[in-house]
């Protein structure tokens, strides 16, 4: 991320220093002091600029609903309690989310993108670029999560990948097409030269990680793909398979609304790193950061 100076920070919001340091003062520009001297990051200038836009009559977007769409995540919740955002979850999977998002039904939503093509890492954002509906995105760090195998206590048929699951023939929980862990089984199982067939799914899917934890937990199934999190609550061992960024996803004109700019002030909350680590399967690092803007 660019810093700009008082003086080029000016310069690029075409302002005169002195009604920049009187916006500093209120506290209405994004800024940050460092050993004394005032710093500008240029992707929050450009939001905060976008953030007053304004429009002709008939071309207003109406503000989104207070919703935040797309993944489940136990860390998530808690944290739109306890940040006091106002937010509200409505948890469908990545693909509906984002669905939801560019139709103005949510303000954000939670990503966990998966691709053959792309690494874990940076799978969240090639799919923004893909997608022509969002050319004013930006998300939004949340954490890194550890997803995995889901097995009994014990894990009493020895899985340790999904190679193991295809070549035992044992019962898979799966989730529903667009889901985010589910775009991980499909990867995994094109790189195993498999495909879905080849895998004893349990039918219906499961809507959640929660959902498919408690599947497994009742013997339903031998095994499934959730994250570390989901495990631990449930009681379940888990087995390693890849760690993953977890986003938040917005348009540029939602970013300085009220109650997302308090979702994103509490991710900087120590109490939030707390309980990531209470939790398990959590790395906070990326927590509040600007990790893509269009």
């Amino acid at each position: 991320m660019d810093f700009l100076t008082t003086s080029e920070a000016a310069d690029y919001v075409r302002l005169g220093e002195r009604k920049l340091y009187e916006l500093v003062t209120s506290g209405d520009i994004p800024c940050s002091k460092v050993t004394g001297k005032w710093l500008f990051p240029r992707q929050e200038l450009d939001l905060w600029v976008l953030s007053g836009l304004s429009r002709p009559a008939g071309m207003i977007a109406e503000d989104p609903p207070p919703i935040v769409g797309g993944s489940q995540d136990d860390l998530l919740e808690w944290t739109l309690r306890e940040s006091g955002s106002g937010l509200a979850s409505l948890t469908e999977g990545t693909a509906r989310g984002v669905e939801r998002l560019l139709r103005g039904e949510v303000i954000a939503a939670a990503v966990h993108f998966h691709s053959e093509d792309v690494a874990a890492e940076d799978s969240n954002i090639a799919a923004l670029r893909a997608m022509p509906g969002l050319h004013d995105a930006v998300l939004v760090g949340m954490v890194r999560r550890e997803q995995g195998l889901l097995v009994p206590p014990g894990n009493p048929k020895q899985l340790r990948s999904l190679a193991d699951v295809l070549a035992s023939g044992e019962q898979m929980a799966v989730r529903q097409q667009g889901a985010g862990a589910q775009m991980l089984l499909d990867v995994l199982l094109t790189r195993a030269g498999a495909g879905p067939k080849d895998l004893r799914r349990l039918e219906p899917p499961c809507l959640t990680g929660p959902d498919l934890a408690a599947a497994v937990r009742a013997g339903k199934a031998d095994c499934g793909i959730a994250t570390r999190a989901a495990a631990k609550s449930a009681g379940l061992d888990f087995v390693p398979l890849l760690w993953e960024n977890f986003d938040l996803l917005m348009r540029q004109r939602s970013y300085f609304r009220p109650p997302i700019q308090a979702l994103i002030g509490f991710l900087g909350d120590k109490r939030l790193k707390q309980r990531a680590a209470e939790l398990t399967g959590y790395d906070a690092a990326p927590a509040g950061q600007i990790r893509f803007a269009a």
